[in-house]
């Protein structure tokens, strides 16, 4: 389905019954990732699936990610969704932070996998505009087909390697589905080195926090130990023999964990 607002059309898929979860998929992905949890867990939550800007079927040319959370936050009260959990992974977790610290009172509960609050120092966001530029005009001259033989092949995925050919093929298909503009736009607009920095911000959002990094993914097990040291009610999981996309290499597990704890979250709220 779609949504339109502001010249831009958001597409959206809704799966299944119970309480809300919003899920925002990462860099070069879209609602076509979460398919597994989707068809594993739709008879116990209602899934919401969004394409972010530049990504999957949502035509939404040159989001700023504070333009994208306000898009979102429409969608959300279009959709009559007063409190929901938001899941996000990398780049959605990015967004899925950012959305939390302008619309707090919409969070029941934040999860985030494999992801970070931006960029902390002026001197590192400027060398990551830099860096992200480059690569975008690399991705419009040289092509999508480049790029994501590219993209596979970086460290952060390196654990993906050894995944059944069927996953390391679902992968590919879901980059080869998105467009050379859209992701160009992607890196100029949402990117890491492109959003405010949130990492003062985290001490503000009071709600429960889940964090999933995997063992593999060394980078960003740092990062989320220090978000969880910065966030007032989170829980760290580390997962075992899992890099940066625990949801693809781990996706049993993946969802174990997410379901579990959010059912503690609703649980926790009848009790009290």
């Amino acid at each position: 389905m779609y949504f339109s607002i502001n010249q831009s059309n958001y597409w959206y898929e809704i799966h299944g019954n119970g309480e809300p979860i919003v899920m925002l998929h990462g860099f070069t992905g879209s609602s076509r990732t979460w398919n597994y949890f989707v068809n594993k867990w739709k008879n116990k939550w209602t899934l919401i699936t969004i394409d972010l800007p530049g990504h999957g079927k949502t035509k939404a040319k040159e989001k700023s990610m504070e333009a994208c959370c306000k898009d979102l936050d429409a969608l959300f009260n279009a959709l009559k969704l007063s409190s929901f959990c938001l899941l996000g992974y990398s780049m959605g977790g990015r967004t899925a932070i950012s959305y939390a610290i302008h619309y707090p009172e919409k969070i029941k509960a934040l999860l985030l996998e494999s992801t970070s609050p931006g960029i902390d120092t002026l001197e590192e966001r400027v060398q990551r505009q830099e860096n992200d530029r480059i690569l975008a005009n690399r991705i419009l001259e040289q092509g999508l087909d480049w790029f994501v033989s590219y993209w596979e092949n970086i460290p952060l995925f390196q654990s993906q390697t050894s995944l059944p050919l069927e996953i390391k093929q679902s992968v590919r298909y879901e980059r080869h589905m998105q467009s050379k503009t859209g992701l160009a736009d992607s890196l100029l607009h949402m990117g890491t080195g492109f959003q405010p920095s949130w990492w003062d911000a985290l001490a503000r959002l009071t709600k429960p926090v889940l964090l999933l990094a995997g063992e593999l993914d060394k980078k960003y097990c740092e990062l989320m130990k220090e978000m969880d040291n910065r966030f007032p009610q989170s829980l760290l999981t580390i997962v075992s023999e899992a890099g940066h996309a625990i949801h693809v290499e781990k996706p049993e597990i993946f969802g174990k964990i997410v379901s579990e704890y959010i059912m503690d979250i609703y649980l926790a709220d009848i009790c009290n």
